[in-house]
Order: structure tokens, then sequence, then C-alpha cells
């Protein structure tokens, strides 16, 4: 069997490896390089900046530590991309060295479907080939969205894929959307030495997490002299000869150096001759599929951003293997109630499952632990004592139904919580369960204990 896949992101490239694994014969046709967005412009480049942002943040705090460092600790935005630059080198190299491996050949080039089974690609080289295939996977991902009255021009009105190749820090930097990428990159660009000013419409920041973490993240905002605008629309920007000036929807206007578009993104489903074959398409222009990542096309799937859904790397690769098993024969589908996400700010977000409103709007009777960072003794060694971990549990059955945790490493600690509600655990099994001290994860364990009143390391309620 033939399997050919449209787009080597975190999506295409894992559907690609994992059909090869079950046998088929595998084409994977990517127009820029194979790692996708997150790889070459996303989650992979922005961690390396968080990564230098937190070390610059460290050195600075030395004396907090024991230590005496002599001269200027400063940010060199140069060497800074030119290490990103280094370590997203490393990991394509690593994707094609995986394809080599699974037998997947590789055009590079963009596909276009034109029939049943039939794919045109027109290679980079200046030649084309034809394709003839059993199956098709379309993985072509998305991109920032433009919107009109902020034209990106990679000069003074960036996009995210921009803010990861400035020459130079700017001095004043406005920052549309406090979602995720926007905050993520408000603060690097502050521990790097911007003055940064950040404007959200919704009434609080990352406003699909938890109420209380959006609150904790606001409170460490402050903390860094990120200010932060809410409740407020953008209404137009006029470019400057050394400036950008913004005019806000309450009259007042801010003047910045470069401005930061991250206010959403566009799926890649254009050109692909979609219509030749009937993929069925919504209003935004996402291709549909079901949970088993099938299109309305006997033979189509379609998997990662370029479905309009949640908008997550992992996730993306998760529906590549479902989408690669069922091509082959097989029978998945992805389970969409316990998909972790991680925000990488200072502190860092990790949240699954469902947070309290949405509990209570389904109707839910649940129990709430809490437990803060502060209490905890590996906390304190690291320096990092902000944040929260905070445990949804339903109030009948005890299983645990959401966990949402701002704090140092955050990423990683959400994971013991996403295997629980994945396995139907109680927020008892987890208090249960003998944690390693010192650790971060003693947080849960004691929020899981506070669910029912009884955590060692807080005070009689």
């Amino acid at each position: 069997m033939k399997v050919t896949i449209l787009g080597a992101g975190p999506g295409g490239y894992v559907a690609a490896i994992r059909a090869a694994q079950l046998g088929a014969e595998v084409i994977v046709v990517e127009e820029s390089e194979v790692g996708g967005t997150c790889l070459n412009r996303g989650c992979i480049p922005t961690k390396a900046l968080v990564a230098s942002a937190e070390v610059l943040d460290k050195a600075k705090k030395a004396k907090d530590f024991g230590l005496e460092l002599s001269g200027e600790v400063s940010a060199n935005i140069q060497k800074i991309i030119e290490r990103k630059n280094k370590i997203v080198g490393i990991q394509v190299k690593g994707i094609r060295g995986l394809f080599k491996s699974w037998g997947v050949r590789i055009l590079d080039g963009r596909g276009v479907i034109t029939g049943p089974g039939k794919i045109s690609v027109t290679l980079k080289d200046g030649g084309a080939e034809e394709i003839e295939t059993d199956k098709i996977i379309i993985a072509t991902g998305s991109r920032p969205a433009q919107i009109p009255i902020f034209p990106f021009d990679g000069e003074k009105i960036l996009s995210s894929t921009d803010a990861l190749n400035l020459e130079e820090i700017p001095k004043r930097l406005l920052v549309i959307g406090a979602g995720v990428i926007g905050c993520e990159f408000a603060f690097i660009y502050k521990e790097f030495g911007s003055e940064v000013t950040m404007v959200e419409m919704m009434p609080k920041a990352v406003s699909t997490e938890d109420e209380e973490i959006s609150a904790v993240l606001e409170r460490e905002l402050k903390k860094k002299k990120i200010k932060l605008l809410t409740n407020i629309k953008m209404e137009k920007i006029e470019v400057k000869e050394d400036s950008v000036q913004a005019f806000l929807s309450d009259g007042k206007t801010i003047e910045a150096d470069k401005v930061l578009v991250s206010i959403g993104r566009a799926m890649n489903s254009e050109n692909l001759g979609l219509e030749s074959i009937g993929v069925k398409t919504g209003q935004r222009g996402e291709i549909i599929a079901n949970s088993r990542m099938e299109t309305n096309v006997d033979g189509v799937y379609a998997a990662g951003d370029v479905t309009g859904g949640i908008m997550l790397a992992h996730l993306a690769s998760k529906e590549g293997v479902v989408a690669a098993e069922n091509a082959v024969g097989g029978d998945s589908a992805v389970n969409y109630d316990v998909v972790p996400a991680a925000i990488f700010t200072s502190p860092e977000i990790g949240s699954v499952g469902l947070r309290e409103k949405q509990a209570v709007e389904k109707g839910l009777k649940v129990r709430i632990g809490r437990f803060q960072f502060r209490a905890l003794g590996k906390a304190h060694a690291m320096g990092e004592i902000a944040g929260i971990v905070k445990l949804i549990a339903d109030e009948e059955s005890d299983k645990l139904l959401g966990a949402h945790i701002i704090g140092p490493h955050a990423s990683d600690l959400v994971h013991e919580a996403a295997l629980a509600i994945e396995k139907g655990l109680t927020a008892r099994d987890i208090a249960h369960m003998i944690h390693a001290h010192p650790t971060l994860a003693e947080g849960i364990m004691e929020a899981a204990e506070d669910v029912h009143d009884s955590a060692i390391h807080m005070p009689k309620k």
C-alpha cells in the first residue's frame, strides 16, 4: 500500500514514520522544511529563546544563590538567534535521518491533489513529479493569521515568525494579543531588555486557561513590569519612520518601536486541490475530519492544525499516528478529552482536562484541591516559589477531572495528572502514591490530599 502525505510538520512526519512502521510505502511532500511550524518557526525555536531568557534571569539573581559574578550580564540577540538556529538545524537533520532509517521518501516541493489518488508535485529544484497513491494524509498545518489592519512587514509589524529572527532587541515592544504566543514572547523580550506592553480584547491573559491560573500569571506579569491592558481593542496602527503608533478603543495611543501581532492562526488549506476530489472544509478553511482523522472522501485523511482544532504539536502528532494507522487498515481514534497543554511563560503553565468553570457548566459537582509552590522545599531551594497546583475532582466518584498548574516545570508536572485522568484515577489514588522528596511533584500529591482537606503541609482550614 502506498501512502502519500502532504506536509512534514509534527502531524505529517509522525504519520509518515508510523505508516512506514506498519509496512506502507510512504512519500512525504514538503514545500518548506521538515518539522513544520513547530520545529522551524514555533515550539522549538521559542523554547530556545526561553532557555536563554531563563539563564539570563538566573545570572541576574546569582547573588541570591551565594554566587558572585563580575561584569555585566546582558542579552546578545545575534548569539541567541545563532544558538536557536543551530538547535533547529540539528532537529531537522534528525527527522530526515529518521525518514531515511524507515525508508520514507521525501519530496521537497509543493503537492497538489489533481484527482482521486493523484498528486502533482512541483519540486524546489524546478522539476515535477506525478504520484499515484492509495491513501492521502493532509497535514499542511497553519500560519500566523494576517489581519488587514495589522499588515506584517517584518520590520515594524511582526508575526511570531519575524519575532524569532530579530537583529536587535526593541527598546519598546507592543504585543497585540495576550494568548499563549503573545505571553511567551512578552516574557522573553522583557528578560532581554525590552519595555513590553500587551493589549488584549478579552478580560484576562491566556483566557482559555482556568481563571485562577490566569490570575497568577497576571500577577507575575505585573512583577516583571510587563504592562497588560485587557478588555481593549486595537483600532488601527500607523507606521512612522522610526516608530509605530497604535490607537486603542479607549481613546489612548501607544508608541512602540515594534509591534508583535499574535491574534490567531490561519489554516494552510488553500491551493491543495481539495475541490478536485470534493474534500469538505469549514468556514475558516479547516478540513473537516472525525476522531479517526477521516475526511468525507474515502481514503483521504487530515491531521494537525489544518483541521482547525486544538493547535498543539503533540496533538497533531497523535492525530498523525491515528491517520496513518487507519490509512493502512487499522482502527484508531483520538481521545480529545485528555490533551495536556503547556505555556512557557515565567512561571510555566501546564493544564489538562476540565477547567473549574467548564465542570460547573456541565452540571458536575466538584471538589477542588490546591497547593502553593511556596510550601515546597524544592521550590525554595530553586528560588522559584511562585505558583499553584489546582486539581478538580468529581465530588461523587472522586475521579480527577482536571489539573491546572502554574509554577516551575509545570509543563512536565502536568503529565502525572494527564495519566490519572486518562486512566480514571481518583484524587485519593494520587494522594496515596508515595512521591519522592524533595520534588516539585509533591505539590500534586498535596493538592490531591487537599481535595479531602488532608494536606499535610497546609494549615488547618
